[in-house]
């Protein structure tokens, strides 16, 4: 192995640092949290730790660390080391309403269109997936997906939850299912919950408690507001 792999090698090992981080995160231009937490791992580019809060793959956090100069890719002189990540994974702990967060440092700056869309998702352009680090220039907004799975005309009574700043419940409405797959589900609401928001999904009948991102919202012929989900942390048990 050459001397530059094997230094490449180095600087992407994760190193178990457990410190204090800043994490603030706008779900749309009107709602942003903030959680303070610690790092479980961290390497120049990229760092793991763990949400109280459910994100998803794409989205951008900003990130306030104590981080060892050394490791720094600018601001090595500042007390504090400011940096956008890039959401890269997120998996629910099982024992705990947690969320294990892998990210990857993308820079001082976000790109241009988050400031327009904070609830953009990003992917890695393919021309610099083999990088060692990113900047917010070699991220790209994902394109519209299409819908894997089919959804079906399936009515399940669902408990919406809407969480404040705080994480603590400060909407909630009983409803039902328009239709639903494995991966989403479209609920009829009478709620003002803006596209980009998560919210926490539960059905007694199921017996399951998960949570989603509105995708988006529309009115059907009859009048009636609808909230269309993807689910973030877990498939529906159909």
């Amino acid at each position: 192995m050459t001397e530059q792999k094997i230094t490449e090698r180095r600087i992407r090992e994760r190193l178990e640092l457990k410190l204090p981080v800043r994490v603030h995160c706008r779900e749309t231009t009107d709602f942003e949290w903030t959680e303070i937490t610690r790092l479980v791992n961290v390497t120049p580019f990229g760092a793991g730790f763990t949400l109280k809060r459910p994100s998803e793959k794409g989205r951008l956090l900003h990130m306030t660390i104590p981080m060892p100069r050394q490791l720094r890719v600018f601001d090595h002189i500042e007390d504090q080391y400011r940096v956008w990540a890039l959401v890269r994974y997120v998996r629910p702990v099982q024992a705990e309403p947690l969320f294990e967060v892998g990210v990857a440092f993308i820079g001082k700056r976000p790109p241009a269109t988050y400031e327009e869309d904070p609830a953009t998702r990003y992917e890695i352009s393919q021309s610099v997936a083999q990088s060692v680090g990113l900047t917010s220039d070699m991220v790209k907004p994902v394109g519209p997906e299409q819908r894997a799975e089919t959804r079906h005309g399936i009515a399940v009574d669902l408990l919406l939850e809407v969480r404040d700043e705080k994480n603590e419940v400060v909407q909630s409405e009983q409803t039902v299912s328009e239709s639903l797959s494995r991966t989403g589900a479209t609920a009829f609401t009478t709620l003002s919950i803006a596209p980009g928001r998560f919210i926490r999904l539960r059905s007694e009948q199921y017996q399951v408690t998960m949570n989603a991102v509105v995708r988006s919202r529309t009115t059907g012929a009859d009048g009636i507001q609808r909230i269309h989900l993807e689910f973030v942390d877990q498939e529906w048990p159909l």
